[in-house]
């Protein structure tokens, strides 16, 4: 497969300079909607090559099929939350899903780490061409949160980017303790150069996922905290699922329960019906407001910091 080339917009799910999904606004959301083109959001999706009897480890960026899945899913439905600002969205040559979970861990971990090389090559020439020296938000969900805590831990960690850097959400993957020499996780709405993330899970469930998986910093995205304060559901200002210009305030509770984001079950039409217990494919929907406001406090507090 020949590496992608950065240069053309053909190979970003999302890009200023071009009109694509992560431009989309909720319509409860339009009024009052001003774009600040004065930092940019590098956002890396989560993964959508689920394809059965995959014949490769690594998808091709020439599946237009599954350009359009992830276009139509991560980037409408994720990568808007962020359209307040720039949206950088690299398409990369994600690993097959079963990369996490299969028992050849040798090949795994070759199709992760080769996935990491496209996310790493992208921001390097968004870095080069692209940024401008404005402020950055790195967001990212599951197979997206892999790499950015790596692209974190070189590029920002120790390093004069980390000046740059208004917050990242990284979301849908463990935060282990330790992980980070500098970079340290928010502990409040406000503060800025810091990191966040959590799992969402129906309250009581205890996933069966092997130790290592087990060791998380969590976050609770209705207090942007991350002790275990009960936050309920007066504070949740709406989700948006998968009627886009739906919004559903007041859906769900949150509090921190060890390494996992607990949450009663969520309430909207036909919810009684939506039996799982593991919501991490609702990691950053059903907290879309409470996301899209925080941005807004994080960014001005940055400018507070770093602007005379």
């Amino acid at each position: 497969m020949a590496e992608p080339d950065y240069g053309s917009l053909d190979n970003w799910a999302a890009h200023p300079l071009k009109i694509d999904p992560s431009d989309e606004v909720p319509s409860p959301l339009r009024d009052g909607y001003i774009k600040d083109t004065s930092v940019d959001v590098f956002f890396v999706h989560p993964t959508t090559y689920t394809t059965k009897r995959a014949k490769e480890w690594n998808a091709s960026l020439d599946d237009e099929d599954l350009n359009r899945k992830t276009d139509r899913s991560t980037i409408q439905l994720q990568a808007s939350v962020f359209n307040e600002y720039n949206v950088y969205a690299p398409r990369y040559r994600q690993a097959h899903i079963q990369s996490y979970f299969s028992t050849d861990t040798i090949t795994a971990k070759q199709a992760i780490e080769f996935a990491y090389g496209d996310v790493r090559a992208a921001f390097s020439y968004y870095l080069k061409h692209l940024n401008n020296g404005r402020p950055v938000i790195i967001a990212s969900h599951s197979q997206g949160t892999t790499h950015c805590k790596l692209l974190l831990k070189e590029f920002f960690e120790g390093q004069q980017l980390e000046e740059k850097l208004v917050a990242a959400y990284l979301i849908g993957m463990p935060l282990e303790p330790g992980y980070f020499r500098d970079l340290q996780p928010c502990s409040d709405s406000l503060q800025t150069g810091c990191y966040m993330g959590w799992r969402t899970f129906r309250k009581g469930f205890e996933p069966d996922y092997q130790p290592g998986m087990r060791q998380s910093i969590v976050t609770n995205p209705l207090t942007w905290t991350n002790d275990t304060v009960y936050a309920p559901v007066t504070l949740h200002k709406g989700a948006v699922l998968r009627k886009f210009n739906k919004l559903f305030p007041a859906v769900n509770d949150a509090m921190v329960h060890k390494d996992l984001l607990w949450v009663s079950r969520p309430k909207f039409p036909g919810s009684r019906l939506y039996r799982s217990r593991n919501y991490h494919i609702g990691d950053i929907n059903l907290f879309y407001v409470n996301i899209r406001e925080n941005l807004q406090q994080r960014v001005e507090q940055y400018r507070r910091i770093h602007q005379p």
